[in-house]
């Protein structure tokens, strides 16, 4: 009798399970989506910005980098003063903070105001994301964390989707001010919606986490590292490039500025449709889905780059470039989650929102250095030559793997 023991508890196993916490998942997602259009909202307004602060496009431009460059700085800082407070109530926190520096932007008299109010923001969107890049991981077991990823990060999609085209169109209509108001009061609504709906959980930022050189030692430290290299490459290929697309649009490729909306629109459903072909490839060939997606998002930036004033094929790798690049947040989150162990997942979490705002922050700085040297147009071949030297790192990286292996 014995044996059959460990038999019966093990069939019994799948009848304890948890049941998916799709709720918790999609209050999540509308988080991050908050969040993630809160960091974006200035490049589909851009023009408006430019030419009520009085300043040039590069400039308002550098308010993504502003954003992101904060993000950087304070992450990991802010993630270990902030690691015994509940991982919830700190998500609520950092939206709450993030609504703030909406209202204060728009109601900032003047360029360097706004760059405080995006300083605030930065700071509270590295909290959240050094809580919500673990948070699914926390939620299910392991089998089931690409499903779990894939929803949360869907509300990043989402944003390019809806986020940034309405808040564009919006900011349009009645103007950019009514535009970070807006977003600052549905953050707000946010706010108490994961207070009420979304899970608490443990984490062991306490232990591990907040003892640096045991995160060191950790043998899967350095596949992290990895991870975080490889997406902070490819976001500053990305961003050198996305953060003026907006001016690209009409300048480059001679569309008219009712357009641009639209356009931002067609590019996030796009990016909806790579992130359900994420979805499909990640419990199969991760390494060969992501280096498709980069491939993918390089080609569509050479059709930009080549044909930009032939509508059908501009238009058509414009829709390339966003259907691939929607996959590459998924992905990369996914693999970095796999990559971690379970004792330094959110310690993994926090260097990989350091990586990926460095690539925003710096994609957005090293476009506005280039935007008068070798022009808007020529942007797109500087994305191309980044995502290059991303996919070789990532491929070298299986290669070695596999021989090791």
């Amino acid at each position: 009798m014995t044996p059959s023991t460990p038999v019966d508890s093990t069939s019994s196993t799948p009848a304890v399970t948890p049941p998916f916490p799709w709720l918790g998942l999609i209050v999540l997602a509308s988080a991050v989506f908050l969040s993630v259009t809160i960091e974006m909202l200035p490049t589909g307004l851009l023009p408006d910005m430019s030419r009520e602060l009085g300043v040039g496009e590069p400039l308002v431009g550098l308010l993504v980098t502003v954003f992101a460059a904060t993000v950087v700085v304070l992450t990991v800082p802010l993630a270990a003063l902030t690691r015994k407070v509940g991982r919830r109530r700190l998500i609520v926190i950092a939206l709450v903070v993030l609504a703030i520096s909406c209202v204060l932007t728009a109601l900032a008299p003047n360029y360097p105001t706004v760059v405080a109010t995006r300083v605030l923001g930065g700071a509270a969107h590295g909290v959240f994301w050094s809580v919500v890049g673990a948070y699914a991981g926390h939620l299910v077991p392991k089998e089931q964390l690409a499903r779990a990823v894939s929803i949360s990060v869907a509300g990043g999609s989402a944003a390019f989707v809806l986020g940034v085209p309405l808040s564009t169109a919006l900011g349009q209509a009645l103007g950019w001010r009514f535009a970070f108001a807006a977003m600052g009061v549905l953050t707000l609504v946010g706010a108490v919606l994961v207070w009420r709906f979304l899970p608490s959980v443990r984490h062991h930022a306490g232990e591990a986490d907040a003892a640096p050189v045991r995160v060191r030692r950790d043998p899967t430290f350095v596949p992290v590292i990895v991870v975080c290299l490889i997406t902070a490459t490819a976001m500053i290929g990305m961003y050198s490039f996305y953060t003026y697309v907006a001016p690209y649009l009409t300048d480059v490729m001679g569309l008219q500025a009712s357009a641009i909306s639209p356009m931002l629109l067609a590019y996030g459903i796009a990016g909806a449709v790579g992130l359900v072909l994420a979805g499909a490839v990640l419990g199969r060939r991760p390494t060969i889905g992501l280096v498709v997606a980069m491939v993918g998002t390089a080609l569509g930036a050479v059709g930009l780059a080549v044909f930009p004033q032939v509508p059908v094929v501009g238009i058509a790798s414009f829709l390339l470039f966003g259907t691939a690049f929607g996959a590459l947040p998924t992905m990369l989150n996914t693999r970095l989650l796999h990559s971690a162990s379970a004792r330094i997942r959110d310690a993994a979490a926090s260097f990989y929102t350091t990586a990926f705002n460095t690539g925003i922050g710096g994609g957005a700085l090293l476009g506005a250095a280039l935007y008068g040297v070798i022009g808007l147009a020529a942007l797109p071949w500087v994305l191309v030559a980044l995502f290059a030297c991303a996919t070789v790192a990532l491929v070298w990286t299986a290669l070695v793997n596999r021989v090791h292996h």
